[in-house]
């Protein structure tokens, strides 16, 4: 059963439709919030796993600004693509749907979205300016979470091998998905904390099948931002929490020189889940940003 938004009564307040547009030979599914001749447009690529939900509740604090969200593909409501997930898909990916659904837009990627977006911007996304929250800024295959980035990728391995039943029960396996929604969450919200569980229940399970999802997280923790960072000239911000399990924050520190412009703002008291936890704060960092 799903549990109430906190953020549900400034989302109501927002105009939002569902649209379909054929991108990379597949349907893309997107959702387009506010007003349609905003003078600001924002595309934004949400994370591993997730799917356009999780930015939602930035948007509530945006609602003046046209959102374009899209479900990326293999995820939420898009099918997958007619070639393995990898970087070079993705980001082919994203520069042909900004061309035909949002050209010139600012750009936005969340965890997993940073790296997609950076990439598709040094290969020559065009966009004014570009913000990455909880940007993936270290090699997931070291440092202090590497063990258990190894053991995430034994169990996506073993879930695309298994026989299929047993493998997309076990990637869909509602403890599992809990157990990652809780290394996550550090508020002490316990009704925001269920909230955020619920969101994990409800689309974390959303995937279009486990040899893509497979491929999407080799994907994921095979590039990080610093390879593209130097060649980035647009105006970058750097959205970072201060206890993100996933990049600490000094090699978020460290990441945000390794552009030519960026601005790096923290957001204390939050880990790798700002979209959830404490978007009024990213809300209002990109609009000063942006302004």
């Amino acid at each position: 059963m799903p549990v109430p938004s906190p953020y549900a009564q400034q989302l109501a307040a927002i105009p939002v439709s569902r649209r379909v547009v054929t991108v990379a030979g597949s349907d893309t599914v997107f959702w387009e919030y506010g007003p349609a001749d905003a003078p600001l447009t924002i595309l934004a690529v949400h994370g591993f796993r997730g799917d356009h939900h999780g930015l939602e509740p930035i948007v509530a604090h945006m609602p003046d600004v046209r959102w374009i969200m899209p479900d990326l593909p293999g995820f939420g409501e898009t099918g997958r693509l007619n070639r393995p997930h990898d970087l070079a898909a993705f980001t082919a990916w994203l520069r042909e749907f900004a061309a035909s659904v949002a050209p010139g837009a600012v750009i936005l990627g969340h965890s997993f979205g940073s790296i997609v977006v950076a990439a598709a911007v040094v290969e020559g996304l065009p966009t004014p300016r570009v913000v990455l929250v909880n940007p993936i800024g270290a090699p997931a295959l070291q440092g202090p979470r590497a063990v258990l980035t190894r053991l995430a990728q034994f169990y996506y391995w073993a879930s695309a091998n298994l026989p299929p039943r047993i493998g997309t029960w076990l990637l869909r396996s509602r403890l599992i998905v809990r157990v990652m929604s809780v290394a996550m969450a550090k508020t002490r919200d316990a009704g925001l904390r269920r909230w955020i569980h619920n969101q994990h229940d409800r689309f974390f399970s959303g995937f279009a099948d486990r040899a893509s999802l497979h491929e999407a997280f080799v994907t994921s923790v095979s590039h990080d931002v610093r390879a593209y960072a130097p060649e980035m000239p647009q105006p970058t911000m750097l959205v970072a929490a201060v206890r993100d399990d996933i990049t600490p924050i000094a090699a978020e520190r460290r990441l945000a020189t390794m552009f030519p412009d960026a601005t790096l703002v923290e957001i204390d008291d939050v880990g790798h889940l700002i979209h959830y936890e404490k978007p009024a704060e990213a809300a209002a960092a990109i609009r000063d940003f942006l302004a």
